[in-house]
């Protein structure tokens, strides 16, 4: 009996034991297991530093913005003269190489001072203009003979064009007024090509300009006057296509008055200028200027190429308003370099700038000496 009790004693005390080592073991995996690390926010990965300077801006809807548009620095006048002198040389060869030649001869006889005067005709110098040209050589080359024929000729031809007129442009108001420049002609002279490269002038000379579309009746006028404007950093005013063109004026000086700008550059319709309404039209788009600052200058632009059209339309303009200045565009294509003179005699009123491309900076101021020089070659 007590050998049984002994036995049960000794099996529970081995169950014990085995209960004990199983829960030791499992209580020592459990603690072996490792826990996964707390989460930790991460930080924003910063931006790439912008160079100073090279921020780009953003727009409303968080798009980049477009670049501005670089401006221009048009040409100074004074540098522009010996290129355009040297195109000029090229072009109107007719009528200083022709007279330089003839009047080179050993003989100067009848036939050759026929010769000379076609020439001239035929350059548009006018028949007034010619006889007085020839008989001042005649009188000089009889006398002095024609061993510096060429000298004789350049002289004559530089009194012929007429170095004494004035030919500076009046783009400076008085009174605190800007200057005012209205700038009239046909349709296809060049008339707006012609206000954009004179507002490229005076940017390259400092003075600050507005720029007015009054041509209304042509729907690219505005358009085309508002690129020339864009590109050197000058505000153009302009009204809707088929406005008044004198209330479009009147705003456009009334502007340049108030903002104090040097200069208000005005251009106008230019139709058939056979036809009453746009004189009549003229005549009103100056006068309604006038009520705000006194127009200062009036050029008229004038396609050298048509020649005796030319000067039909330079009559009708001078009666509607009171043209100071004459712009002579696309004088390189043309052979007839006789209109400087012939325009001149025409209107009483100077050859102020000459066109002679299609570059921007292909307008420059008219120098009698340097024309002269250029025909010559």
């Amino acid at each position: 009996m007590s050998a049984l009790v002994l036995l049960i004693l000794v099996i529970a005390v081995a169950a014990i034991a085995l209960i004990g080592v199983s829960a030791a073991l499992l209580v020592g995996r459990r603690r072996g297991r490792t826990a996964p690390p707390p989460s930790v926010p991460s930080a924003p990965i910063p931006a790439p530093p912008q160079a100073t300077g090279e921020a780009a801006p953003q727009s409303s809807t968080g798009e980049a913005a477009a670049p501005a548009a670089t401006l221009e620095r048009p040409e100074a006048p004074a540098s522009r003269l010996v290129r355009l002198r040297q195109r000029l040389a090229g072009s109107n060869n007719a009528l200083g190489r022709g007279l330089l030649a003839l009047i080179s001869r050993d003989q100067l006889d009848e036939d050759t001072w026929e010769g000379i005067e076609d020439v001239l005709l035929t350059s548009d110098i006018g028949v007034g203009p010619t006889q007085e040209l020839v008989e001042s050589l005649r009188a000089r080359l009889r006398v002095e003979g024609n061993t510096d024929a060429r000298t004789v000729l350049r002289e004559e031809l530089v009194k012929l064009v007429d170095p004494t007129m004035d030919r500076r442009l009046q783009v400076s108001g008085a009174d605190g007024d800007p200057g005012v420049v209205l700038v009239v002609g046909v349709n296809g002279a060049g008339k707006t090509t012609s206000v954009g490269k004179i507002a490229r002038i005076l940017v390259a000379e400092e003075r600050t300009v507005i720029l007015g579309a009054a041509d209304t009746f042509r729907a690219a006028a505005a358009e085309q006057l508002g690129t020339w404007g864009e590109r050197v950093g000058v505000e153009v005013v302009r009204g809707p296509e088929g406005s008044d063109p004198a209330s479009v004026a009147f705003d456009a000086v009334k502007t340049g008055t108030e903002a104090g700008v040097d200069t208000v550059i005005v251009d106008t319709a230019g139709r058939l200028q056979n036809k009453a309404g746009l004189m009549d039209e003229l005549g009103k788009v100056k006068r309604v200027i006038e009520k705000t600052a006194p127009v200062t200058e009036t050029l008229l632009v004038l396609d050298a190429t048509t020649g005796q059209n030319g000067l039909i339309q330079a009559r009708v303009f001078s009666e509607a308003v009171n043209i100071t200045g004459i712009v002579l565009t696309k004088l390189d294509g043309s052979a007839k370099g006789g209109i400087v003179v012939q325009v001149q005699r025409e209107l009483g009123v100077p050859v102020k700038l000459v066109g002679l491309g299609e570059g921007p900076d292909d307008l420059a101021p008219f120098s009698p000496e340097a024309f002269v020089d250029a025909l010559l070659g």
